[in-house]
């Protein structure tokens, strides 16, 4: 059993950093800076292709021996943006419905750099395919200067990010919307409760049957024990028993990995969504038929009044969230009454098991910490959905469930 958790974390953690590294393949391709960029007083550097919905960044580097000084303009975007119609550069305007007061002028010390996220004007900017550059205007030894970046360009979405679009992120995006804009208060803490309970209600059948595998692999663990040790050396006989048992009983051995396997995708999406969607300028996003009855103004981010969902929370959440887990986990582990000849095998893979009910919640608490407080709720109330199907699982009568039985050829 102790194989099976740890091949799970294992899973757990391949997928989340395969998923990330999937995105970042399909971003487009990483602009080289040039040896007149280095050599200039100020550089700035963007990803020579974006796809299509990508989120634009800005690396300004500043060569000099001393700080510069980059305007506020808000609401206006940051620093100037130009487009390539064909035969000229033609500059863009976009205001955003933002806090101003928030975003003071930007200084960026001698030889050091800032990064400029076009989060609120990305759509508005540079939603259409096409050639783009930005330019930045700044004082310099009491001389106005000019300082432009390499041209980008925006290109047609990839399949996958469009099959990611379509399948999760657009109809995350749009659920959560709608939930909080029909709950008290536009309670953003509410709709995400909701959203989340929506989700595993749609999972409920392959998450429960997951559950139920991996418990049948707890009960056939020491039949598997005591096939090792009959066969010991005979690699191919073992497996041969192993495999006979897993088919008479029903067992998967990969069954367990299914709930991770399920979640992720809705995990990183409703991630997403908080960290970058709820702001006017996505307001493209949302579903013709949903545009009469929805809005992204007003939002309430202060779940219950006391906690910002937007950000991140180090402590108290990650806490919370750490603890859910670690008792969903221990009720995953609930012990049977062991025969005394078990024992001694069970304490092979007891530390195992013992390491891995502390470490995988000390590792959620830290993802917990590391993302926007709304992400956190989501895995919080996922975890309390979990806890409730384990204790299901767990008071199940097993005299309704197949026998496990071994015969020895």
């Amino acid at each position: 059993m102790g194989k099976n958790i740890l091949k799970n974390v294992i899973i757990f953690i391949v997928i989340f950093l395969g998923i990330n590294l999937i995105f970042n393949a399909f971003t487009g391709n990483k602009a080289s800076t040039s040896d007149t960029a280095n050599k200039s007083e100020v550089s700035i550097t963007i990803d020579a292709e974006l796809a299509q919905e990508k989120l634009v960044t800005a690396t300004i580097k500043n060569n000099t021996q001393a700080a510069i000084t980059i305007k506020n303009d808000c609401p206006k975007e940051p620093l100037n943006v130009y487009k390539y119609n064909g035969t000229t550069w033609e500059q863009l305007n976009s205001e955003a419905k933002i806090d101003c007061g928030k975003l003071p002028e930007l200084i960026i010390q001698a030889n050091e750099e800032q990064q400029i996220w076009y989060d609120k004007w990305n759509h508005a900017l540079f939603g259409e395919l096409g050639k783009y550059k930005i330019s930045l205007v700044t004082t310099i030894n009491s001389n106005e200067k000019t300082f432009e970046s390499n041209e980008f360009e925006i290109t047609q979405k990839g399949f996958f990010r469009i099959i990611w679009d379509s399948g999760f992120y657009h109809p995350i995006y749009n659920a959560l919307i709608f939930l909080t804009n029909i709950m008290p208060f536009r309670d953003l803490g509410l709709g995400i409760i909701f959203l989340t309970l929506i989700i595993r209600f749609i999972l409920f059948f392959p998450s429960h049957q997951a559950m139920k595998s991996q418990k049948k692999m707890q009960e056939v663990q020491p039949e598997i024990d005591r096939i090792k040790e009959k066969f010991k050396g005979d690699q191919q006989r073992i497996g041969q028993e192993t495999m006979r048992i897993f088919k008479e009983n029903k067992v998967s051995p990969f069954g367990g990995c299914l709930p991770i396997l399920i979640q992720f995708p809705f995990l990183i999406a409703v991630f997403y969504v908080i960290q970058n969607g709820l702001n006017e300028d996505n307001v493209y996003m949302i579903y013709d038929f949903l545009k009469g009855f929805v809005s992204l103004d007003n939002i309430n981010v202060m779940f219950l009044g006391i906690l910002n969902l937007t950000e991140k929370n180090a402590y108290v959440l990650p806490a919370i969230v750490g603890g859910l887990q670690f008792l969903q986990m221990k009720l995953s582990f609930a012990k049977k009454p062991s025969k005394a000849g078990e024992e001694k095998k069970k304490s092979e893979t007891q530390s195992v098991n013992n390491m891995m009910l502390y470490f995988m919640p000390v590792m959620i608490a830290i993802f917990t910490a590391s993302v926007p407080a709304g992400v956190g709720i989501y895995w919080g109330i996922s975890t309390v959905f979990s806890i409730g199907q384990q204790l299901m699982i767990n008071k199940a009568k097993t005299d309704n469930e197949p026998k496990v039985k071994v015969v020895y050829k």
